[in-house]
């Protein structure tokens, strides 16, 4: 009997649950005591503690609930050889498009501004343009940076998108590696990271590259903190090179309580809740990937651990 373990943090029953129901013929556990001396096949996990997975006898593919694997690349606990699932599905892309399409159009016709004024009983129109006349860069262009920017786009924004690899997205401008980079940020008046977390792609987004962007900027990042060099961020809110940031991720989570970010007039803070996983697309993609396995068919969204996702 195929058996699966559910080592999230988060509503293991009820994970099971679904689980059961999508695979009505396997063994689904969520507590450690339960392993006997049998094997494990598949382990589902968000951000596992330090010795999880090691502990698990017989483990063959780890599943994540998350988008991002970088921790799970960097714990040493999952073998060379072993497959790790990143989480793609329908509801996560669906969650982070509407969440970037918020901050964008938030920002683009004054959202935030208008609200400050009203708490005063100021009426003081401020000059509004059409998307038309904006430039939008999307950092990403896989899974989560595809719909954000396709959306944007049909929105009506002059739309940019860079990648590793330079891949088309309708509607939008496509930029590629390295030298690609500086020519997709020049002049964007919004910059929007959706970018995997990988060695080549931390604090990628520094003091020179927010420089290149249109003077008053909008930073959004609904990737990863460390992404963002944050003395560099903070300097360029401070300067007016950027008018607002809308954070949901940060270096360090939950982000302290004396970080400056908080405070900051011009940082809009959200506690990581731009893209979460809903149970039952999420199970679904799993138990459909259970199956492929089993049936000795590839899996979707293995991880390419050369890319780092």
């Amino acid at each position: 009997m195929t058996r699966i373990y559910i080592a999230s943090k988060g509503d293991r029953a009820g994970l099971a649950a679904l689980f059961r129901a999508a695979l009505p013929d396997a063994e689904v556990m969520i507590d450690p005591s339960e392993f006997g001396d049998r094997p494990v096949s598949f382990a589902v996990v968000g951000r596992p503690d330090p010795g999880t997975l090691a502990a698990i006898p017989g483990l063959e593919v780890v599943l994540s609930l998350n988008a991002g694997v970088e921790h799970l690349l960097s714990s040493g606990e999952v073998p060379d050889g072993m497959p790790i699932v990143r989480m793609v599905d329908d509801g996560l892309a669906a969650g982070m498009t509407e969440w970037v399409a918020a901050q964008v159009m938030a920002w683009h016709r004054n959202i935030l501004p208008y609200v400050r004024l009203q708490a005063k009983g100021t009426w003081s129109p401020f000059r509004e343009k059409l998307a038309s006349e904006r430039i939008v860069t999307v950092l990403g262009a896989g899974a989560l940076g595809r719909p954000a920017a396709e959306l944007l786009a049909h929105i009506g924004f002059q739309t940019r998108v860079w990648s590793r690899t330079a891949r088309p997205v309708a509607g939008a401008t496509s930029f590629g590696g390295p030298d690609g980079l500086r020519d997709a940020v020049d002049g964007a008046d919004v910059l929007v990271n959706l970018l995997p977390l990988t060695e080549q792609t931390r604090d990628l987004i520094d003091g020179p590259l927010l420089t290149a962007m249109a003077k008053g900027g909008l930073l959004v990042n609904g990737a990863r903190g460390a992404h963002v060099v944050d003395a560099d961020l903070l300097a360029a809110l401070d300067s007016g090179q950027l008018s607002l940031a809308a954070l949901d991720v940060f270096r360090t989570e939950p982000l302290p309580s004396a970080d400056p970010l908080w405070s900051h007039p011009a940082v809009l803070v959200s506690p990581h809740v731009a893209a979460p996983t809903h149970p039952a697309p999420a199970v679904a993609e799993m138990a459909a990937n259970v199956r492929r396995y089993l049936a000795g068919q590839p899996m979707h969204n293995v991880v390419d651990r050369n890319a780092g996702y």
